[in-house]
C-alpha cells in the first residue's frame, strides 16, 4: 500500500510539475512576443531617426547655402555685389517707377469729363 501511495504522490507531483513546466513555456512564449515587439518599435523609431537627422542634415546644408548667397548678394562677403551698388539699383528703380508713373499719368487724366 505503501508503494501504491508512492506512487500517486509521484504521479501527483509529476502532474504538477508539467503544469508548472506549461505555465513556464506559456510565460516565455509571452516573454518572447513582447520582446519581439520591442525590437520591432526600436527598429521602427530608429528609421524616423535617420529620417529626421538627414531632413535636418539637408536643411542645413540649404541654410548655410543660402546665408553664403546673401552674404554675396549684400556684399558682405568676398566674391559678391558691392553694398552701393545695390543702394544705386534700388534707387534707380525707385526713380524709374516714379518716372513712369509721370508719363502715364499724361495718356490717363484722373479728372472727370465736364459737359
Amino acid at each position: 500500500m505503501s508503494s501504491s501511495r508512492d506512487a500517486r504522490v509521484e504521479d501527483t507531483y509529476e502532474l504538477q510539475n508539467d503544469q508548472r513546466l506549461e505555465e513556464l513555456h506559456s510565460k516565455l512564449r509571452t516573454l518572447r512576443g513582447v520582446t519581439s515587439d520591442i525590437y520591432d518599435d526600436v527598429e521602427q523609431q530608429n528609421s524616423a531617426l535617420d529620417n529626421a537627422r538627414d531632413a535636418f542634415s539637408s536643411f542645413g546644408n540649404s541654410l548655410a547655402q543660402t546665408s553664403r548667397r546673401a552674404g554675396q548678394a549684400f556684399g558682405l562677403t568676398p566674391g559678391g555685389v558691392k553694398q552701393l551698388r545695390t543702394i544705386g539699383y534700388c534707387a534707380a528703380a525707385v526713380i524709374g517707377l516714379w518716372i513712369l508713373w509721370k508719363i502715364l499719368g499724361w495718356f490717363w487724366p484722373s479728372g472727370a469729363i465736364s459737359p
